[in-house]
């Protein structure tokens, strides 16, 4: 069994800023936390709005910066619209942000501390 990630692709550092920016409002990151509770399954877009207690106008648009972020997507079934957290990719964020972790900075950056 290989215990590589399942996603393919590496995050940059443009890739990364963009869902950050994303992820920078409070009722972007409530949405975001309670699909990552509900799971692989995700939530129909009225799940989400009975949970959150929003306005239907401003959930669709919160939705709408996580999707054209690449955090989140959407599958018609029917007449609901389910969402989902895109996992690979929020893996890939983390890891990104945590890839050198405890590396040290470095002999040049030293000497200028100095």
């Amino acid at each position: 069994m290989s215990s590589l990630p399942t996603y393919l692709w590496i995050m940059d550092i443009t890739q990364a800023a963009t869902c950050l920016e994303k992820l920078g409002n409070p009722i972007r990151l409530e949405i975001v936390r309670l699909l990552v509770r509900a799971g692989h399954d995700g939530l129909a877009v009225g799940e989400i709005q009975c949970h959150l207690k929003v306005p239907a106008s401003t959930l669709s648009h919160h939705i709408m910066h996580l999707v054209t972020g690449g955090l989140i997507s959407q599958q018609r079934e029917g007449r609901v619209l389910r969402c989902t957290v895109d996992y690979d990719r929020m893996q890939a964020l983390v890891d990104m942000l945590t890839e050198e972790c405890c590396a040290g900075l470095g002999a040049n950056h030293d000497k200028k501390a100095g």
